[in-house]
Formats: structure tokens, C-alpha cells, sequence
């Protein structure tokens, strides 16, 4: 298939370029957490991708070192220490999956990997389908989460207001995927990064999200 070429080809191209170009950001980075809470600069995650193959995810370390409880969506933003809210708030921390990306593990657009603890919410039922492409950096789901889901703290809460509506994105993403789609939410994400940095709020995607979940729902 023309498009899965042409997808694969721009992740490789895209992933060397991004890994060249922000590499002084790593440096910077790296020095910030080893400043803000000494440790290793790195989380290593365990994800399933397409074909729900389990591979390891690389972030900058956000959190104060603990064991990681991955089996809610929420619940431990009590640790993230402030230059880590910097990195999230950026998307800085995501940078690393560019080598996830350039070996193949996951592509600059596609719905986020999914926490084995948490493979039968996102992965069953219909949302099997999702193993048929490769997981990504951004897509609807991602920008929705964060525009929207990354205020609500509360695990409870994300389950109830967030959740629902991601999921049926990430089917939006299977049915609109495609090159065009797929620079536009490239785009979608650099306007929202800039949003977040001059504390905006990118509302026109938002709606838009919005709208496409709606149409989700009243399809059969």
C-alpha cells in the first residue's frame, strides 16, 4: 500500500531530522532532571503497539523516583516535580520516542500505545481494530487528551469525562487516517504545543475533536 510506504519513509525521515535538531534540548533536558531530582534521565515503559506487540517506550522522567502505577490513567501527578511539568507541558518529555519512531516501534502519527495494565480498556472490544496501524506521537486522541484530559487529576474523573471520548477518536483516527490527515495533525500539534507555551487555549481544535467524536458516536 502506497500510503504505509510513504508513512514509514516520512517516520524515518522525520525521526533523523527531529533527533538532529533537538538535540541540544536533550542536553538541556537531561541536566534539568538530573538537577531537579538526581536519577535516571530516561522512563522506560512497557507499551503494546500494532499488533499488540509489547515494546519499550522511552520519555524524559517527569516524575519523582517511585514505582510508577500504571494501572489507572491518573493519580500520581502529585510527583512530578516542576521542571517536569515544563517538559510535559511542552511535549519535551515525548521527544525521546523519536527513537521508538526510527526503529519502528511506533510513528509520528497513530493512536497512543497502551499499558498492558490497561490493554482491555483501550485495545478491546472494538477498539481491536487499533492493532491494525502502528501507534504514534499525536493523533485526535492525543491532542484531545492534551488540550483537555491533562487538567483533570483525578483518576475517577478522567475515566468519566476524558476517557469515552479519546477512545472514539482514536477510531476517528482509523477512518480518516491518511497523508493529508496525518500533516494536519502534525500541524494541529505544533499550533497546540505553542498554545500551552503562551498559555492559550487552541480552541477551534478543540471543537473540532469535539465534533468528530459526535459523529463516532452516531455511527453505527
Amino acid at each position: 500500500m502506497l500510503y504505509t510506504f510513504l508513512k514509514r519513509l516520512f517516520d524515518i525521515l522525520f525521526s533523523l531530522i527531529g533527533l538532529v535538531l533537538t538535540f541540544p534540548v536533550w542536553l538541556l533536558a537531561a541536566v534539568g532532571i538530573l538537577i531537579s531530582d538526581p536519577g535516571p534521565i530516561f522512563y522506560l515503559a512497557k507499551r503494546t503497539g500494532k499488533n499488540n506487540l509489547e515494546f519499550t517506550m522511552l520519555k524524559f522522567r517527569t516524575m519523582r523516583q517511585g514505582k510508577a502505577n500504571e494501572s489507572v490513567f491518573r493519580g500520581e501527578e502529585s510527583r512530578i516535580f516542576p521542571f517536569g511539568g515544563f517538559l510535559r507541558r511542552t511535549k519535551i518529555d515525548e521527544l525521546p520516542q523519536l527513537v521508538n519512531v526510527l526503529i519502528g516501534d511506533m510513528s509520528v502519527v497513530g493512536p497512543r500505545p497502551a499499558a498492558p495494565s490497561q490493554f482491555e480498556t483501550v485495545r478491546g472490544g472494538k477498539y481491536a481494530r487499533l492493532a491494525e496501524v502502528p501507534c504514534g506521537l499525536t493523533s485526535p486522541s492525543a491532542l484531545y487528551d492534551y488540550i483537555y484530559g491533562d487538567s483533570i487529576t483525578d483518576g475517577e474523573a478522567y475515566n468519566e469525562l476524558v476517557l469515552p471520548t479519546r477512545l472514539k477518536l482514536d477510531l476517528v483516527y482509523l477512518k480518516k487516517r491518511g497523508v493529508f490527515f496525518d500533516l494536519k495533525m502534525i500541524c494541529w500539534t505544533v499550533l497546540c504545543i505553542l498554545a500551552s507555551v503562551f498559555r492559550k487555549s487552541p480552541d477551534r481544535i478543540y471543537r473540532r475533536l469535539i465534533a468528530w467524536s459526535e459523529e463516532a458516536m452516531e455511527q453505527p
